[in-house]
């Protein structure tokens, strides 16, 4: 994990923490976690980050070195103690990490001082967000991609160190592998790699770039064929070499194809490697691929084993970023609301729980109830903003998706790994109708408020606009 310091934030947590400190009397606040879209137009979001921030927010500490640069910007020496004994001591409830979630309603909720879950709010958007928003580009590849292998290459595009935490979201969100070393160490995912047109340059003939490669690295060694030309150099080169490893009782894993006609070229090369009897030989193909292109290949019938795919991937293109906010819901035990002309951007009040609705058969039904803490049994769910629009909900089985993950600073959610998460991510998806999941007009998944929740929410409306 990358070293993060109480600095990790925005001035502005500070600036109002100080206040709070020295005007407010120390209130208990209630926070939550939410976005107000699917990305990429999509029907669902996989949640991704929640190992990493409850780690994060369990040592998030201002150092010595921390307070000394703050003492440039005018902060007092009262509040600089205070933080630098600053610890995080309140309660996270969220929802587990891997788990489909859907705009407007909670996904995680902090409940403490609210200087204290002021201070943690940047670091928690900035990693909740992004491992969020990749988690679900990557499931959206490896929904196209079928049961082919799916590789993460993108670490050289990403922005900046964001390719450590878009490695570990990748594999949440479906991928098999990495390109990513120090990710892999980290996150104990495999680690794959070919060579660069560079090393097939730096020969005076490609062949002889093919033979030194396959020498020193003859385990898992893919030769990439495209650097001068792809059906009459590359592929009879690969071929070549292949046929010596046999002799040497060594196999060649596989060809990439990082440019062209990705589907022609792979029929073609399939028909070379296939008449030279190298059916085991393996075809890996990259170059700006996505979930779209890689659906189109697809349905081309290409033959392609491994999807390499790299900057779509790790930037979350087109969205790029995940709308999360964070938004006061209750201080000292009274609702507050944040009201807008957009009806939509009207945050809920309180302290709530989120009920997912479990049809008959075990799966998702397309809603999940947002409900008061207090509520455990919700029979009708209700519009947010659309009068006589209601759901009967007594004849589905009601699963509370909110749980404890940080008590009183700290964790209480037993520790993941990368893969048990990802295993956890596909079989709440397999819960989830094909209707959400196409990437054209998805279905629309309902997210409702209980009768008691409405109320509450209707009310603070009315008081705050007289």
């Amino acid at each position: 994990m990358l070293d993060f310091s109480g600095l990790y934030t925005d001035l502005y947590q500070l600036t109002m923490a100080q206040v709070y400190f020295k005007k407010k009397p120390e209130g208990t606040a209630v926070f939550d976690y939410y976005f107000r879209n699917n990305p990429f137009n999509g029907g669902y979001t996989i949640f991704a980050g929640l190992e990493d921030i409850l780690d994060v927010i369990e040592d998030f500490r201002f150092s010595e070195a921390d307070i000394s640069y703050l003492k440039r910007h005018n902060f007092d020496d009262d509040f600089l103690h205070y933080l630098l004994n600053f610890k995080f001591t309140g309660t996270i409830n969220s929802v587990l990490e891997g788990d489909i979630v859907f705009p407007n309603r909670p996904i995680l909720q902090v409940e403490g001082s609210i200087i204290e879950i002021q201070i943690i709010e940047t670091v928690l958007l900035n990693i909740l967000n992004f491992q969020t928003l990749i988690a679900t580009k990557a499931q959206r590849i490896r929904h196209s991609a079928g049961n082919k292998l799916l590789l993460d290459m993108g670490l050289r595009r990403a922005h900046a160190t964001g390719g450590y935490y878009a490695s570990r979201a990748a594999m949440i969100g479906g991928f098999d592998g990495t390109s990513n070393v120090v990710a892999a160490k980290d996150f104990d995912i495999s680690a794959s790699g070919t060579m660069a047109h560079s090393f097939i340059q730096s020969y005076l003939d490609e062949i002889s770039a093919f033979r030194d490669f396959a020498a020193v690295r003859p385990t898992n060694c893919v030769l990439l064929v495209d650097t001068y030309n792809t059906l009459r150099s590359g592929v009879p080169n690969a071929i070549t070499v292949a046929k010596e490893m046999e002799k040497n009782g060594q196999r060649l894993f596989g060809v990439r194809l990082d440019s062209g006609d990705l589907a022609y070229l792979a029929k073609k090369t399939r028909k070379m490697l296939d008449d030279e009897n190298l059916h085991y030989v393996k075809i890996v193909v990259s170059n700006q691929l996505d979930e779209y292109v890689i659906k189109s290949l697809n349905e081309q019938d290409a033959p392609i084993d491994i999807y390499g795919v790299g900057t779509n991937l790790v930037t979350g293109k087109p969205d790029a970023a995940l709308g999360g906010v964070y938004k006061l819901s209750e201080y000292n035990g009274e609702p507050r609301i944040k009201l807008s002309e957009n009806i939509v951007k009207i945050s809920l009040p309180g302290k709530k729980q989120v009920y997912r609705m479990i049809d008959k058969n075990g799966l998702f039904y397309g809603a999940d109830v947002v409900a008061l803490a207090t509520e455990t049994k919700v029979t009708e769910m209700l519009h947010p903003f659309e009068l006589n629009k209601q759901l009967n909900l007594e004849n589905f089985k009601h699963e509370p998706l909110l749980q404890t993950v940080i008590e009183q600073g700290k964790r209480c959610l037993d520790r993941k790994t990368v893969s048990e998460i990802a295993n956890y991510a596909k079989d709440r998806l397999a819960l989830l109708p094909d209707e959400y999941k196409r990437f054209q007009n998805p279905h629309i998944y309902k997210i409702g408020l209980s009768t008691q929740l409405k109320e509450q929410r209707d009310q603070l409306i009315l008081q705050h606009k007289n």
